[in-house]
């Protein structure tokens, strides 16, 4: 079988890792023993770019149990466990992912994906259907769809389908309510504070915390933030529906360039470029510390931090240290990639069941309406969606109401008034 892995050796540690996350995912879990006989995706090959982490390894083990042959390789140089791709390949899965990739190999990664001639693409960042429609377009005629998982992948997906260049139809899961609602805002925000502490140990009580963007990631953020005791919460915005919805959710709003003269510790998560930036940097305190939760690792702006310093030290595994000329140090996590995988082990697997329960179903829609779905980027239909949601409600023990036949009939109906 091909694959390429850092350490077989590490697979039984991995598989440990996987089990624990199993344990935690029921969802997931369900859905592969209710297609695990009947094997829907039996003869459908699937190439995925996501995270490696022990949810993946969940995710792509379900899908071999539906019949699927996997390809998978990762959506960031930092975000793979090495133990869990070593696990996956002894699973039966195709794996290319290391943890520390160049970007030569990152890219040498996926190509390997593209080239098993996936019928269904599940990205994670919109890196392996950008490389299929720039390099491989000849392979669009196979896909039957694919799938994206973050904000955003989506936003590069929905240019190219503004530009009419979009080649087959993509299932866009993070508009999905039991994706964006709970894995951006719960997931990310507590795997980013995460994140945070295992790579500086600060105590975050006291701190003044910047959180750039207020989509639903930045609002888990800027929640955990302040629910670990951040002395004040700062957002910065370009939207102004939601930059009142933050100044109206307790926190204070301002432009980056009053922020940055304030703040301990700044966290991006807008999926922009140069949201920090020369600027910015040069008004920080000494010892501001830079973290971000963006897909890619551009919000950060690494070219002018590099042009300013004098000197540049790694510190810690997590950590460099960037002294600039008048003496101020400023710290960098991770490189500036996504701070909860690099640092940490990402999102709880709590919550990725919900997320990966979408790309299950998502995959499973794909395959079985292929050559009827239109070439955009389209929903999960909402009652897969709530099908998600009433299968984690079960798995907790939570019970909730159902409609009576008058308030149905009440509902449907135009004639009843004051």
């Amino acid at each position: 079988m091909d694959f390429k892995v850092r350490d077989l050796s590490l697979a039984d540690q991995g598989e440990l890792k996987i089990k624990w996350a199993e344990n935690c995912m029921p969802v997931l879990l369900l859905l592969r023993d209710m297609y695990s006989e009947s094997k829907p995706l039996s003869g459908i090959r699937v190439g995925a770019v996501l995270h490696v982490t022990k949810e993946t390894a969940v995710l792509v083990s379900a899908l071999k149990s539906a019949g699927a042959e996997v390809f998978l390789a990762a959506s960031n140089p930092l975000s793979t466990q090495d133990d869990v791709a070593a696990a996956l390949v002894k699973r039966g899965i195709h794996v290319y992912a290391w943890r520390g990739q160049t970007r030569e190999e990152y890219y040498w990664c996926i190509r390997r994906v593209a080239e098993s001639k996936p019928h269904v693409v599940i990205d994670d960042g919109a890196d392996l259907h950008a490389l299929i429609h720039d390099e491989y377009a000849d392979l669009a005629e196979g896909i039957y769809g694919g799938t994206e998982e973050t904000t955003t992948g989506v936003n590069r997906l929905r240019a190219l389908e503004s530009k009419g260049a979009l080649k087959y139809p993509v299932i866009a899961v993070n508009d999905s309510y039991t994706k964006f609602l709970f894995d951006n805002r719960y997931g990310t925000g507590q795997s980013t504070i995460d994140g945070i502490l295992r790579a500086t140990n600060i105590l975050l009580a006291g701190k003044v915390v910047v959180v750039a963007g207020y989509g639903w990631v930045g609002r888990g953020i800027a929640m955990r933030a302040r629910g670990m005791g951040a002395r004040r919460v700062i957002v910065t915005e370009v939207n102004p529906i939601r930059a009142l919805e933050a100044l109206y959710d307790g926190f204070d709003v301002m432009p980056m360039s009053k922020a940055s003269e304030v703040g301990d510790v700044f966290i991006t998560a807008t999926g922009n470029i140069a949201v920090i930036r020369r600027e910015h940097f040069e008004k920080m305190k000494n010892g501001a510390i830079l973290a971000n939760a963006g897909h890619f690792n551009v919000e950060i702006w690494i070219p002018d931090l590099e042009e300013l310093a004098v000197e540049k030290k790694q510190i810690l595994p997590s950590v460099v240290e960037y002294k600039l000329r008048d003496g101020r140090c400023l710290y960098l996590l991770a490189e500036g990639r996504l701070v909860n995988l690099a640092s940490a082990e990402g999102h709880p697997s709590e919550v990725m069941d919900m997320s990966f329960a979408n790309q299950f179903l998502a995959v499973k829609y794909v395959v079985e309406n292929r050559g009827k779905l239109p070439v955009k980027v389209l929903r999960l239909p909402i009652e897969l969606d709530e099908m998600v949601a009433r299968l984690k409600l079960k798995a907790i023990n939570v019970e909730i109401d159902s409609l009576t036949p008058q308030q149905q009939e009440y509902l449907q109906s135009w004639k009843h008034g004051t």
